[in-house]
């Protein structure tokens, strides 16, 4: 068993494992979804790839090129109904408000001017990938970890080359490129090793969980991680308990850990309140079922609910990783934020691709309710850097859609602490999902 900085954290620890753009004027909900319907008479420039959902633990829709001339995807899904489907996916971000207008900030930000060690899961990819490209740009060394080590390996010829089209650089030694499979606690362990002997005596300053996926809200196969767990859940959430686990002992005193959550947790927010809602329940799916569980709550797997309760659970295990932290003295801090509404990432590599374009030009062009995947970066390099962030733990950063407009001006004033979803403060719950999951890691280790 391995305890990390005085914590009662015990994990079993063994060798052997992202038309014409249209401006609205218009403040309403109505009238913006009445002008996304305007989409669908231009609509016919997209493609409708047909596609299955794989059946491995990675899964990932792979797009048919055979059929380029279809009207319909193979699952059912037209241009008409994938146009229909964003108009509510945008109506679920809009719901009850208007068109926003916020003041100008000020840069509130200080992210000092030390070297630092940051390792970012997901790295090569959506807001990840950029802002790993914005730190590697001021310096610091990054530790790249991702699904595999060929696209970790890609991920520092790209921020190589992006840096230096922008004048510039970053030395080999400072892009450490590691794989880190999230569905498999044996990768997970052994990129834990990799970076503990890659960065020798050195610690880590910043620890950013990242990474995350979300399968197709269409989806009914409950498809599983390589040692069991419902892969959204076990990927968004038990990969990185997992991962922090090891990890941990690596941070540095007065280090960081930040988490990639997101608004949906809040079944009351506006991104939270449409559709299947997140809840945990009693935790009965991970009591009754163990690592075979379809839902936390246990219930039967819905795709959409899975996703908000991985980013419920994100939250849970934020708080009560800083409860655990503060009582072991190690002054290490851990938020969470929201990156907000960005289509154009890996996370959502499984849903349908009509949809995913659709509702991507409608969000960031049409109804410019979306936030660029450069902000989102932007958003995770304040949390990785920023002085204030580390001074308090356990707290919840987001912002209002559009926030993107003011571009990095935005972090320290809109881009803040706020409240998070009733459930998120239920201590004792915290408490409970924090125990489960280790058991649950332990069962899925011991049978391995």
């Amino acid at each position: 068993m391995i305890r990390h900085h005085s914590l009662p954290y015990t994990i079993p620890h063994t060798h052997p494992q992202p038309v014409a753009t249209m401006m609205l004027r218009s403040t309403s909900v109505a009238a913006a979804l009445c002008a996304a319907i305007v989409l669908l008479h231009t609509a016919s420039a997209f493609v409708v790839p047909s596609g299955t959902a794989a059946g491995s633990a990675r899964t990932c829709v792979q797009s048919s090129r055979d059929d380029e001339q279809q009207s319909v995807s193979s699952d059912g899904m037209s241009r008409r109904d994938a146009l229909a489907n964003s108009g509510a996916a945008l109506a679920s971000i809009l719901h009850g408000g208007s068109a926003l207008s916020w003041p100008s900030p000020a840069f509130g930000a200080d992210y000092g001017t030390d070297k630092r060690t940051i390792l970012i899961t997901g790295s090569n990819s959506g807001i990840g990938y950029d802002a790993a490209v914005r730190m590697a740009g001021r310096g610091h060394k990054i530790v790249l970890a991702c699904r595999t080590l060929t696209k970790a390996k890609d991920t520092v010829d790209r921020i190589k080359a992006d840096l230096a089209e922008s004048g510039g650089t970053a030395s080999d030694s400072d892009l450490i490129p590691l794989e880190c499979d999230l569905v498999s606690l044996k990768s997970i362990d052994n990129f834990a090793k990799n970076v503990k002997s890659t960065l020798g005596e050195e610690g880590i300053d910043s620890l950013c969980l990242n990474a995350g996926l979300a399968r197709d809200t269409a989806a009914t196969d409950v498809l599983r991680t390589a040692d069991g767990f419902e892969l959204t859940v076990g990927t968004n959430h038990f990969g990185h308990f997992y991962l922090n686990s090891l990890l941990l002992p690596k941070v540095k005193r007065n280090g960081r850990i930040v988490v990639t959550a997101s608004g949906v947790h809040d079944p009351d927010g506006p991104g939270g309140a449409q559709g299947e809602k997140a809840t945990l329940g009693d935790l009965s799916g991970l009591e009754r079922d163990g690592v075979r569980f379809e839902m936390v709550d246990g219930a039967p797997f819905n795709p959409d609910k899975a996703y908000k309760d991985s980013k419920l659970c994100n939250v849970l295990f934020t708080r009560e990783l800083q409860r655990r932290l503060d009582a072991g003295d190690t002054g290490i801090t851990t938020n969470c934020f929201n990156p907000g509404l960005i289509v154009s990432t890996g996370l959502f590599r499984d849903q349908n691709p009509t949809f995913t374009k659709v509702f991507d030009f409608a969000a960031t062009k049409l109804l410019k309710v979306g936030e660029t995947p450069h902000w989102g970066g932007g958003s995770l390099e304040y949390m990785a850097l920023d002085r204030d962030v580390a001074s308090k733990g356990g707290l919840f950063y987001s912002s209002p859609p559009v926030s993107s407009k003011y571009g990095d001006d935005s972090f320290g004033n809109q881009f803040t602490v706020t409240q998070v979803s009733k459930e998120a403060r239920d201590d004792a719950k915290a408490a409970k999902l924090w125990q489960l999951t280790e058991k649950l890691i332990s069962d899925a280790r011991s049978s391995a």
